[in-house]
């Protein structure tokens, strides 16, 4: 066991650009799929994949706050609602400080609409935000997403440890 425990410490100080031991470093072979992506079963993977549950988590709030103090549009579409951006920032950032990252968000998932690239106070408060699908359909995607990522995590992270 101290063995096998020693090859692996060897085999990763190879790796290691740190490591001063092994007279130089091999190069790492890492394809197109894994590049700038956490080793699977990763500690580091683990909290991504948390962290994308809680920004799937805030993009349903907010798009329910959209809903819940926005105006139908229109009379032949009264699930789709909007608000106007000064608004939703008045209401919005006693919730989350983090209203426009969200918005740019949700946008980006083509949840909502608005003009312009971001969206700033003052400047941008009669810009209006809309809800491009029905609150019910969002909640069953953002939920659908979720699941998927708690399905995909693995029981039992491991901690990766570069310099053991």
């Amino acid at each position: 066991m101290f063995n096998n425990r020693e090859k692996s410490h060897t085999e990763s100080q190879l790796t290691n650009p740190f490591s001063e031991s092994h007279g130089g470093m091999q190069r790492l072979k890492i394809s197109k799929e894994e590049y700038g992506r956490p080793k699977a079963g990763s500690l580091t993977e683990y909290r991504g994949k948390k962290a994308n549950i809680q920004v799937y988590q805030e993009m349903l709030e907010l798009c329910t706050v959209i809903n819940d103090e926005g105006h139908s549009v229109s009379k032949q579409t009264p699930e789709i609602r909007g608000i106007l951006f000064g608004e939703l920032f008045n209401i919005y950032t006693h919730i989350n400080d983090k209203l426009v990252g969200l918005l740019l968000r949700a946008r980006k998932h083509e949840l909502i609409a608005f003009e312009g690239e971001v969206l700033f106070q003052r400047r941008d408060d009669n810009v209006p935000i809309l809800l491009l699908k029905p609150i019910r359909e969002i909640r069953e995607i953002m939920v659908g997403k979720q699941t998927e990522i708690r399905r995909s995590l693995s029981p039992n992270p491991q901690p990766t440890n570069m310099l053991k």
